[in-house]
């Protein structure tokens, strides 16, 4: 269970009455973005209030009437998932700041110019979000809301997701460790291990992540990677 007195509240309005649970923020913040979270590391207390301040609790018909259930676990998941978890303003900045970095980051790794093919600069994109007046949503996670976002940002930036199949050719004498940066930074589509100790291999990447890909490929290898782009994917 959560310690209650860093709990915060979590609050459902409905049917003209008030429903609270106190709750994690952080954990009921996950399970509200879709993640799977057991309600242990979420709640401070398996009540459900109609004040938690004054520690008043809803009665068991009136939760029986709303939420169809006597199971406390069951309705406070319904209460943090329908309901608002109230949080503090340094909290709420803290969190939107963070989700705003995550956004940024994805859209510039995903995203290229239509025209040149090439990813935008990180500055460009964060300019064309202060145009846009963007508003980052804390209760949705990256993937849910960047499909409005980019919506937003199109007639300041132009922008599209690609993704690249790429051929890479690693000598041998730098294979071992090249593959482990293509494990982590690529999908392996297919590999090959050739006679003479040298890597083939075709992966999919994000647009966006071809250069810091070539960087460190070349770095390792002192710019003996042979590479090849196959198909550029929309």
């Amino acid at each position: 269970m959560v310690d209650v007195d860093k709990a915060i509240i979590a609050r459902y309005k409905t049917h003209g009455a008030v429903f609270e649970v106190l709750v994690d923020c952080d954990n009921a913040l996950k399970l509200k973005s879709g993640a799977e979270i057991d309600l242990k590391d979420i709640l401070a207390s398996e009540k459900i209030f109609s004040d938690s301040k004054k520690g008043l609790l809803a009665s068991e018909n009136q939760l029986k009437q709303v939420f169809g259930t006597e199971d406390v676990l069951e309705i406070a998941k319904s209460v943090i998932l329908k309901g608002d978890v109230q949080l503090t303003a340094d909290y709420k900045a803290k969190l939107m700041n963070e989700k705003r970095s995550r956004i940024l980051t994805f859209i510039q790794r995903n995203g290229v110019d239509p025209k040149t093919h090439l990813p935008h600069p990180m500055k460009r994109i964060e300019l064309a979000f202060d145009e846009a007046k963007i508003k980052i949503d804390e209760y949705k996670n990256e993937e849910q809301q960047t499909s409005d976002i980019l919506n937003k940002l199109r007639p300041i930036l132009p922008i599209k997701f690609e993704r690249k199949e790429i051929a890479l050719r690693i000598p041998a004498n730098f294979a071992g460790k090249a593959y482990s940066v293509i494990q982590t930074t690529t999908k392996l589509l297919q590999e090959e291990w050739q006679s003479d100790g040298s890597l083939v291999c075709k992966v999919d990447i994000p647009a966006g992540v071809q250069a810091d890909l070539m960087d460190k490929l070349n770095n390792l290898t002192h710019g003996e990677v042979d590479v090849k782009v196959l198909k550029v994917k929309n």
